[in-house]
Parts: structure tokens; sequence; C-alpha cells
């Protein structure tokens, strides 16, 4: 029962201005660092300033060639971090000719350009990528855990168990996640904005099939269909942020993004609730595929063509060479392992509360026990705030922060009165999506600075995240079935426990820019 926000979720807010959520996009482009090169920082070592400012700089643990399709950081410029105030390069809209939207761009081959820095704030084309990746967003992660209310009664209609039902959900990001491995790659030689039409559109029409599906075999299959339809936005987003926003307003463009992903796995939850009230869980499944149709039309008319893309080298080999590059780093495999622990908790907790909400002495409705999936409107300012926070401080001391907020919230759960399982449930996912927010933004950001690619390495975060979605998110029923909810509570607990410590090893670690 949890959302996920997805990759995404969690640095800068829709109202966060440039300077704010700036440990997700610490790294300006090349453009950005002519500009600012040969001008001295009075304030600090690199180092000192990395480690202040959470920032990941340009001296690269792994020797290796940075992919295309991503604007990779210079090598020798940790002495001059670019300074608020500064002079900005040029807007896309100031660069060459006019910046065309998407039903102007002809051709439907993705468009590069050497000399375009990306959208600035106020520009057209700029407004048409927020809104595009907000509804994408809300699209996509309403389709991506709306069986997650309505498991008992799906159990109901089957004959299921509850960790059988749940498998509703597990199958669906388990195909997320293995279709990541292959989205990833693929739009750095493909595109970006090809692969999310697609896969907006066949996820709405595949959303349909499910609410109409016959048998629990049938269902079963077409939700880990609709898994891997749906990686297609989350593999490219934030690559697509990077190179068609410029730097000054890439936080504030996926602040908006992730409030999409947030609001949809909210929504989508909401939404099938009541919809169930009125039409049943089929129908309402299908008045799900229906509204994601619906936001995939608009995205295809609104998003515009990408024109900071560059096509990167194909071949099994390089993507060899780049998968080895992004194991090697500690930092990288750690924060795998953090997006694994802290997701699979977060969702076996949420697919068993339903369950645990509907029994006496709560027995609630789906609709009622439904709204408990409101606390998700904390989750925006929440990853908001702890990236803030790990602008100035870092996300080494944050993230270990985050962490303790999910297990107090965790332990809360165990109470019995209704107000306070719902505090607790708050507190833990305000934890949550501050550890995602810090973790996603760190991983981003590390790659860039090192190995170089971030697409893949981003994309690696989100395999491991849905990975540990689809094996602990089932395993929950089997802890429920064991000794209930106190049983939910250990494995949660125990993967939080093993996340904090993590998370405090990461902390020793050295930001690539430190001397």
């Amino acid at each position: 029962m949890t959302r996920s926000p997805d990759p995404h979720e969690g640095t800068g807010s829709p109202n966060s201005g440039p300077g704010e959520g700036r440990d997700q996009w610490n790294e300006y482009s090349e453009s950005d660092r002519r500009a600012e090169r040969g001008r001295h920082d009075p304030h600090g070592s690199p180092g000192e300033l990395d480690e202040r400012a959470g920032l990941e700089h340009d001296h690269p643990a792994v020797e290796h060639p940075h992919p295309r399709g991503s604007r990779a950081p210079l090598e020798h410029d940790t002495d001059n971090p670019p300074h608020e105030g500064t002079d900005s390069p040029k807007s896309g809209a100031e660069v060459g000719s006019d910046i065309p939207s998407h039903e102007d761009a002809g051709s439907p081959s993705e468009e590069s350009s050497t000399s375009f820095v990306g959208h600035q704030i106020g520009t057209r084309e700029y407004r048409r990528i927020s809104i595009s990746l907000f509804l994408a967003g809300l699209a996509t992660f309403a389709l991506l855990y709306d069986t997650q209310p309505i498991l008992p009664l799906i159990g109901d209609e089957f004959g299921l168990r509850a960790d059988e039902a749940a498998l509703s959900v597990s199958v669906t990001t388990l195909g997320l996640a293995l279709a990541l491995l292959v989205a990833g790659p693929v739009s750095e030689v493909r595109g970006r904005t090809r692969i999310m039409f697609a896969s907006l559109f066949v996820s709405a029409i595949v959303a349909v099939l499910v609410g109409l599906a016959p048998t629990w075999q049938i269902l079963l299959f077409l939700r880990f269909v609709q898994g891997i339809t749906v990686a297609g936005l989350p593999a490219v987003a934030m690559a697509y942020l990077s190179e068609e926003v410029h730097g000054s307003a890439q936080a504030r463009a996926a602040g908006l993004y992730i409030g999409g992903t947030a609001l949809g796995g909210m929504s989508g939850r909401l939404g099938v609730g009541a919809l169930t009230e009125f039409l049943g869980w089929r129908g309402a499944l299908v008045g799900m595929g229906v509204m994601a149709f619906a936001c995939a039309l608009a995205v295809w008319k609104w998003l515009p063509r990408s024109r900071g893309f560059v096509p990167g080298q194909a071949g099994l080999k390089n993507l060899w060479h780049q998968t080895a590059a992004i194991m090697r780093d500690p930092v990288l495999v750690g924060l795998f392992f953090i997006a694994a622990a802290s997701m699979g908790s977060f969702v076996g907790v949420f697919n068993i509360m339903g369950y645990r909400l509907e029994e006496p002495p709560y027995s609630l409705s789906v609709g009622v026990s439904g709204l408990v999936f409101l606390v998700y409107a904390l989750g925006s300012y929440a990853s908001a705030f702890a990236g803030r926070a790990a602008s100035k401080v870092g996300q080494r001391k944050v993230e270990p922060v985050a962490v303790t907020v999910m297990l107090i919230g965790l332990l809360i759960t165990l109470l019995h009165p209704l107000w306070l399982v719902i505090v607790g449930l708050a507190i833990f996912t305000v934890g949550f999506f501050a550890v995602h927010g810090v973790a996603s933004g760190w991983v981003a950001a590390r790659a860039k600075a090192g190995v170089g690619a971030t697409g893949q390495a981003s994309s690696g975060y989100m395999f491991f995240y849905y990975t540990g979605s689809s094996i602990f998110g089932a395993l929950a029923g089997t802890f429920w079935a064991w000794a209930a909810w106190p049983g939910v509570v250990l494995m949660a607990g125990v993967m939080l426990a093993l996340v904090l410590v993590t998370s405090l090893l990461l902390k020793r670690t050295r930001s690539l820019g430190a001397r």
C-alpha cells in the first residue's frame, strides 16, 4: 500500500526558488561552468564547500568517459564552484532561434544542440515542461499502486490470502524494476520523449484491461505488464529535466514533477477507494485508466521536444563498462541498499494497513480506510524540507536523521488508538519521503561528479527501489499472517535499522570534491 514516489520524489518543491533543493541539482552544465570559470571563492576550500553544501563535485572516483546523453561536468573546476548571484548563461529562449514547442517540432526525431543551455523560469517552454511532467507523474503513480487500497476486495473476489492479494502490487513494481534496467540505457541512445509518450499511452490502455480481467491469473499478468509499461517515465524524467531546463531552474521543475508523483500516489489510492463505493473495484480501476489516458493526451500535446539530448554510444560493451563503474563506487552501492530497504519497509506497512483498519476494533470501509493515504500530502513538503537542509549541511548529515524519523513513526503505529496510528503513519511517511528525496538526489549528484553515467545510475537506484518494494511488499503479508501488526512492524523495523547503519557508514565517506 504504498506509493512510490518516484525517482524521484524529494528535491525542491513546486514553490522552491532557484537556490533551493540544490543537493539534487548541484552540478551545473558545461556551459554554466565555462561562464563561472576563473572566479575565485573566498569562503573556503572546495572540500569544505562540498561538505557544507552537500555537493558531490567533479573529481571522478572511477576513471571512465562520461556517457553521451547527459551533460558531463568538467574535470578540473572544483576550485571555482558556481556562486549565486553571478552572471548566468543565457536562457534557452535567448540562444539561437525560437524554441519549438512539441507541436512545432515537425520531425519525430529528437533534436540536439550543443549551444542549448536549457529553458529558464518564465518561458513558455518551461511552463509546458512543468505542467506536462506534473501530469505525467500524476498518471503514472496513480496507476502503479491503484490496487493497494482494494486488496481485501480483490482477495474476497478470488479467494486469496493477504500475502497473495499483495502480489497485485508486488508484480507491478517487479515489472517496473526490470524494465528500468532497459529503459534507462535505451533512452541514452533513442531519446527521452518518445519513451515517455509510449509509456503513458500504453499504461493507460493496460490499466483498463486490468479492471476487466476475468481471472486472478490474468489480472496478475496484466499488472506485471503494467509495471513494464509505466517504467518509461521514472526512467527518463530526471534526465530529461537535467537536459532541457537551465541549471538555475531545475530544482523547481523537479519539485513540481515530484509533487505530481506524490499526488499521483495519493490520488490513485483515494480515487480508487472513492470510486469503489459507487462502481465497484473493477469500475474504479477502469476509471483510473481513463484518467491516465487523458493525462497522456495532455502530455503529448504540451511537452516540448528534446533539444539538449545528445545520443550516446549503443552496445552492450559500453553498458557493461558504465555498470561496472557505478557498482565500484561504495557510496552509490550504499544508496542503492537504502532505496531497496526503505521502500520495502514503506510498501510493506501500507500494503497491510488496509487489512488492519478493516478488522476489529476499527472495522472501517474501503473508502474510509483509504483516507489514511492523505498523509502522502506531507511527503512533498518533507522532501522539499530535507532537500533544503541537505543543501545547507550536506546529505551525509540529513539522511540518518530522516531514517530515525521513519523508525519513530513506525513504532508509534504499534499503539491502538486510531488517531495515534494515523499520527504514526504520518511521521513514518514524512521520514520516508525525506530519506528517498535526499538519497535519489545524492545518486544523481554523485554519478555526475564521478562516473558520469547519471541516467544509468538513477535507473539503477530505481531498480533497487522497486525491487525492495516487490520483495518486502509481498513478505509483509507473511509477517501479518504470522504475528499480525507487530510482525509487520518487526520486519520493517529490522530493515530500517540496517538502513540507519548504512547511512551512518556513508556519513564517514568523503565527497568527490573533498581533498
